[in-house]
């Protein structure tokens, strides 16, 4: 279920700093900052949904998975493809997230 809320909250961060790259770099609306904000709003409620002690450790887990999930929108939205250096970080990342999250704490 924590990998899911992570995936879940990634997909809502994105797409929230994207809506401002839209706008701001793209010359898209200023509308484009009412579902950016909206979506920004629930990436941090949902982080509030994973289950860990302390929020800096869930946090910190969860660069992981964001990183990788920025390199899928790259690939998805913006049309370019992750080359090796970017898969190779985005795998040590992930690597980190599970070993910040995973070890069971007393």
């Amino acid at each position: 279920m924590t990998l899911l809320i992570y995936l879940l909250a990634a997909l809502a961060e994105i797409a929230g700093c994207f809506a401002f790259w839209a706008w701001l770099k793209l010359d898209r609306s200023p509308l484009w900052l009412a579902p950016g904000l909206a979506s920004l709003a629930l990436f941090a409620w949902l982080l509030t949904l994973v289950p860990s002690e302390a929020a800096g450790r869930a946090y910190a887990a969860y660069g992981g998975v964001y990183i990788a999930a920025s390199l899928v929108w790259l690939w998805l939205v913006e049309g370019q493809r992750p080359d090796r250096f970017d898969l190779a970080g985005a795998a040590i990342c992930l690597v980190g997230a599970a070993l910040i999250l995973l070890p069971q704490r007393g």
